[in-house]
């Protein structure tokens, strides 16, 4: 004898077998989508960084940096119609004949500052805003000086918009620091300067760490480590050969 089954009843399975299938194939979310290629980007970044252990001295990076930089959206600090290329291991241009750097080189910048939290960090170049979004990820205070107005201006307004309330941003030369704040305990340059600037030596706190690229446009550019070791001594150290867009400024 066939059961026959009520309209209701029919209702009820066939919605019921909706509701599954939407749990298994719901499509992921855009915040997903971006840390899936925020994860991949960290796992190409450990590959450079063991491709060139012998520069750094080192096979790894702090793992809380690498943390930082999967949970800072890179996507949010380039252009609109680059967001594709957001989490490509490489430069790419912002604007203003300026570039937000590769993300490798974001990475051991940071890692070789050295950073512990509350440290006072301050950057020259704030260019987009990445940069200093990862340093202020580590529960840093970042001081971030950027020379090209319109870029500073937005910077700033995305820093604050994506909640970054432990940066300030100010325009200006960034040759000469931000007094008023020092001493730092460490001090990032994202361009490249044809020397060390001396005001942010003077600046840099007893113990604290500078990163900074050294070199023109048409030569080989150096990031070179700065630690000073007390009031009058400073170590200097070659990291590697680099590329970055020059520091500007009437210096």
């Amino acid at each position: 004898m066939l059961e026959i089954v009520s309209y209701r009843n029919l209702f009820k399975l066939v919605l019921g077998i909706l509701l599954f299938s939407s749990c298994i194939y719901q499509p992921l979310k855009a915040d997903d989508l971006y840390q899936a290629e925020r994860d991949k980007l960290i796992r190409l970044i450990e590959q450079d960084v063991l491709d060139t252990s012998e520069y750094l001295k080192r096979s790894s990076l702090d793992r809380r940096v690498l943390d930082a930089m999967a949970r800072v959206p890179r996507h949010e600090f380039v252009p609109a119609d680059l967001v594709d290329r957001a989490y490509l291991n490489r430069p790419l241009p912002i604007g203003h004949g300026q570039t937000i750097s590769q993300p490798y080189i974001v990475a051991i910048m940071t890692d070789l500052l050295d950073l512990k939290p509350h440290h006072k960090v301050l950057e020259i170049g704030t260019g987009s805003g990445y940069q200093a979004a990862v340093l202020a990820a580590l529960d840093t205070r970042v001081w971030s000086i950027e020379i090209i107005e319109p870029l500073g201006q937005q910077a700033k307004a995305r820093l604050q918009r994506l909640g970054f309330d432990n940066v300030e941003v100010r325009i200006g030369d960034g040759y000469y620091g931000w007094p008023e704040h020092a001493p730092f305990d460490a001090i990032i340059v994202t361009a490249a300067a044809n020397h060390i600037p001396p005001p942010l030596v003077k600046q840099l706190a007893i113990g604290g760490k500078m990163i900074i690229p050294v070199g023109s446009r048409f030569s080989t550019q150096e990031l070179i480590l700065i630690t000073r070791v007390n009031q009058d001594e400073l170590v200097t150290r070659l990291v590697l050969p680099v590329r970055f867009v020059p520091l500007t400024g009437g210096h």
